[in-house]
């Protein structure tokens, strides 16, 4: 059985958890809209997780679409210690300590096992316990304790994280534990890595290093300090994500959406990939349905161009996880129906380099907009071409044609994109045949229909886009075509 294209743009990302690991869930995954798989590895081990992995390629081969898999590091989470009786309540406007001491903490005191921390903390800094349930705020600092002011009691338990919002942290993004879930998610053939807990440019050249071009690399933006240094962040990296969830914590609330909106723009004005993350359908981890906030807030993500939306513990541990898939099918189809779409979703500007591909692929939207197209058809063996293609977001879907089935799984996070995993041509008219046919094959296309073809001579040189063909399906060609 095979699987055409979705009939929207923005892509959907899932992530899989205790409520979606079976062959079964995942394939109703699939089928409901899922076009790319989060492997979350802050939880369960490694031997899971490649039983995941086995399952989404046998899926793959099986429905005939080529599907990405992201694998996301947990990174450096900080935490504090143990706590007598697993937890204990400090009240506002009280002093309370973080020490280097192991012994099990209390209402006064708690052991902060980060020696890093102590250094770089001044009287002034906040420290936020638990997603920022309890407010501390620095008081005075020794190389063995840090006494803070209690701004916002609560109760703090065992090894809950601390996020440390007005420091650079002197510490790396990658943890050993990290390291050894990058070799294996390598190994297993990720086509993503998401880096956490991004601070500088430094931590995202590191994990280039190390991934050594096997998989393309995610920065995930949710500290305050990779705001201040996105230019230098965003030029390392291969594709970004919006981690409304920490960012959340660490800025004022009202400070994301704004912020949200400039790297969704940012990223496009690029070209790399940007995903929204966070309690997109929150209520739907104990709902079948959202709140019209929550529905508004996928909306706007998808008004605002962005690549794909993704889901976190909706599908990884909520109650409805088809269901939340098929709500994001339903707003991405409803959004991108929109009369307005089209202006709303060019609002931020793109405008092409100084490159033949770029201005080709301008062109091709333009031509898109001004004659009747079903399809720009675009043969890449890197994936450059159709990346630079979807930065335009186009009218019309865009078909991918690749020798790489690599290149093809890694386009599941590109606005507009279905991917086609073929052997690769080697003639202008070969060129032509094949994506006339693949556009028959994947019903992208029917009779009379146009389509824009772009390619690079000679075949198969990545980096070389150099020739745009606008061609009809007209007459005899479609019988020879739709039983190729």
């Amino acid at each position: 059985m095979s699987v055409g294209p979705r009939g929207r743009k923005v892509r959907i990302l899932a992530t899989l958890g205790p409520a979606s690991d079976t062959p079964e869930m995942i394939a109703q995954l699939m089928k409901a809209g899922a076009d790319a798989f989060r492997i979350n590895m802050s939880h369960g081990d490694q031997a899971a997780k490649a039983q995941l992995v086995r399952t989404i390629r046998d899926l793959e081969k099986e429905l005939g679409r080529p599907t990405t898999i992201l694998f996301d590091l947990q990174g450096p989470k900080l935490r504090v210690g143990k706590v007598t009786d697993g937890g204990a309540v400090v009240e506002t406007g009280s002093r309370f300590l973080l020490d280097r001491s192991d012994e099990p903490g209390d209402s006064a005191r708690v052991e902060l096992p980060h020696p890093e921390l102590f250094e770089a903390v001044s009287e002034g800094d906040r420290l936020l316990i638990d997603d920022g349930k309890v407010r501390l705020r620095v008081a005075a600092v020794g190389p063995e304790r840090i006494e803070t002011i209690v701004e916002v009691g609560g109760r703090i338990s065992d090894n809950k994280g601390v996020n440390v919002p007005d420091v650079l942290v002197p510490i790396p993004a990658m943890t050993e534990k990290d390291r050894s879930d990058l070799q294996f998610a390598l190994e297993q053939g990720a086509d993503f890595i998401a880096l956490s807990f991004v601070q500088r440019a430094e931590d995202v050249e590191e994990a280039r290093k190390l991934i050594d071009n096997k998989a393309a690399l995610m920065v995930k933006i949710e500290k305050p300090s990779a705001i201040e240094r996105l230019e230098s962040i965003l030029a390392h990296a291969d594709a970004v994500m919006v981690a409304r969830g920490d960012l959340g914590v660490e800025l004022p609330p009202e400070r994301v959406p704004p912020l949200q909106k400039q790297i969704v723009a940012r990223c496009r004005e690029l070209g790399k990939p940007v995903v929204v993350a966070t309690q997109m359908l929150e209520s739907m981890i104990t709902s079948p349905t959202p709140t019209r906030a929550e529905v508004s807030d996928v909306a706007n993500a998808i008004y605002d161009g962005a690549d794909a939306v993704m889901l976190s513990a909706e599908s990884a541990a909520g109650q409805f996880p088809c269901e939340a898939v098929h709500m994001m099918d339903r707003i991405g189809r409803t959004v991108e129906a929109d009369p307005n779409y089209a202006a709303r979703v060019h609002f931020t500007a793109t405008p092409a380099e100084p490159t033949t591909a770029d201005a080709l692929a301008e062109s091709a939207g333009n031509i898109a907009n001004t004659v009747p197209v079903a399809a720009i058809v675009c043969y890449t063996s890197s994936g450059s071409t159709a990346r630079r293609i979807a930065r335009e977001r186009g009218p019309v879907p865009l078909l991918v044609m690749t020798a790489s089935g690599k290149v093809a799984r890694r386009m599941g996070l590109v606005w507009g994109v279905h991917a086609v995993n073929t052997r690769d041509v080697s003639s202008f008219e070969e060129m032509v045949a094949k994506a006339k046919r693949m556009a028959l094959r994947t019903k992208i296309a029917g009779p009379n229909d146009r389509l824009i073809i772009m390619a690079g001579v000679p075949f198969g040189q990545a980096g070389s886009t150099n020739v745009m063909h606008v061609v009809q399906l007209i007459g005899d060609e479609l019988d020879d075509y739709a039983g190729a």
